[in-house]
This record gives structure tokens, C-alpha cells and sequence, in this order.
């Protein structure tokens, strides 16, 4: 017996929650949390769920760590992204997919909290006027402790605002808020917004999650190396 080609019945198959073709609500979503919370692992972890279950999306970032339009997580994976730039409208990237043939059901965005205001009022657009789902990932606040500008837009427009429920601890040991900017090993509270920089310990300019209390002091911590620490 011959089996089914289930590559041509596939084909025929309306991708699951294609809204275009079904217009129905779309949602702008916004997931945010401190550094090392898990936010772009749960945004490449969300992608991956949507193209299985037949959806075609495109992956977006503002800054990444590693420097280049890459999606890229401290757990190792990555995925090549679309680099969002001040010049660029993201309705405009869309409709231009779509007059190429390329179907878009959805936007994963990175680091959204960097986005400007007007990217933003795009993203509600793409959701309110043509059914586009969008998932926005990123930091709130800034290294001043103050609302980042793409997520302050964010909190007063999307549809589901949701903290990162993976809990980053202070050194001290109680939950971290603050995304302290460590600078020969002290806590600095001026400088440009964007200083694309790591968590690792050695570097020069680097980041930090601290509590309250400890962001406020500026209290670091004793620095322990890994051959230090022992097992009780």
C-alpha cells in the first residue's frame, strides 16, 4: 500500500491561526524581566512553538550581546534575526514580505525594551489593522533603574504584560530587580542608555543584578571564584 503524501496535504492546510486568512483579535504581548531571567531563550523557546504548529514569523532584535543581528542566549542557543534600527517600520517590513509572497503570522522581537516609541505604534498597527501576533521580550528598566522608552510604550499599549517568572537572585540571595552598570567595580548611575556589555565578571564595563537595597547602596558583594567554592 502506497502511503499518503503528506507533504501535498500539508500544503493544503491553513496554518494554524493564520488570521489573515481568518481575521480574529491578534495580540501584542510583552514579556519582560532583569538580566539573566531567561528572555531570549523564552522568545526563541515561543518561535519554535509557532513554526511547528505551521506559522511563519520573523525574528527581530535591537541590541544583542553578541554584537550582530543575532537572537543569542547565555544557555548557547541563537537564531539570526532581522537588527531593528531607528530608520526601520516594521509595517512597512511586513507588507513588503507579504507582496514577495512570504507569509507572516507573526513578530518575535528581542530586547524590546531598546525599541523608540514609533517602533511600538507600529507593532500595535501590525495587531490591530492586519492580525499580526507580536512577542515583545526585554528589559523594563535601564541601569538608572528607570523604564527603559520601547518598554514604557509597551506596558501602556500591549495587550498581555507578563514578568519572567525564572527568579534571578541578588548575591545577597534575595530577588533581583536591578540591572545595575558596574564600571571598575562600582555601581554607575550616568552614561549613555545602550552600552552593549555582558554579565561575565572580568570585563572592564559589565552588568550586574542587584536587589533593591544593594542597587541602592551600590553594594556588590564579595567576588568568589569558582575554585573557591566548595560543596558542604
Amino acid at each position: 500500500m502506497t502511503p499518503p503524501d503528506r507533504s501535498s496535504a500539508l500544503a493544503s492546510v491553513p496554518a494554524s491561526g493564520n488570521r489573515r486568512a481568518i481575521p480574529m483579535p491578534a495580540h501584542l504581548k510583552f514579556f519582560y524581566g532583569p538580566m539573566d531571567c531567561g528572555k531570549s531563550t523564552l522568545a526563541l523557546q515561543i518561535d519554535h512553538n509557532q513554526a511547528r504548529q505551521g506559522r511563519r514569523g520573523l525574528v527581530l532584535t535591537r541590541y544583542d550581546r553578541s554584537g550582530g543581528p543575532t537572537i543569542s542566549t547565555r544557555v548557547g542557543l541563537s537564531h539570526d534575526a532581522i537588527e531593528v534600527t531607528d530608520e526601520l517600520d516594521m509595517c512597512r517590513l511586513v507588507r513588503e514580505r507579504w507582496a514577495a509572497g512570504q507569509r507572516v503570522d507573526y513578530l518575535i522581537i528581542d530586547e524590546a525594551g531598546f525599541l523608540n516609541p514609533e517602533h511600538v505604534e507600529q507593532l500595535a498597527e501590525l495587531v490591530d489593522e492586519w492580525h499580526v501576533d507580536v512577542y515583545c521580550f526585554g528589559l523594563a528598566t535601564d541601569f538608572r533603574s528607570q523604564l527603559l522608552p520601547g518598554a514604557k510604550r509597551l506596558i501602556e499599549l500591549a495587550d498581555e504584560i507578563s514578568a519572567i517568572q525564572v527568579e534571578v537572585l541578588c548575591w545577597c540571595g534575595r530577588p533581583g530587580q536591578q540591572n545595575a552598570r558596574v564600571v571598575e567595580d562600582r555601581v554607575v548611575r550616568e552614561g549613555d542608555t545602550v552600552l552593549v556589555a555582558d554579565t561575565g565578571g572580568a570585563a572592564e564595563v559589565r552588568y550586574q543584578v542587584l536587589c533593591r537595597a544593594h542597587y541602592r547602596s551600590g553594594d556588590l558583594g564579595r567576588r568568589v571564584s569558582a575554585d573557591q567554592l566548595t560543596l558542604d
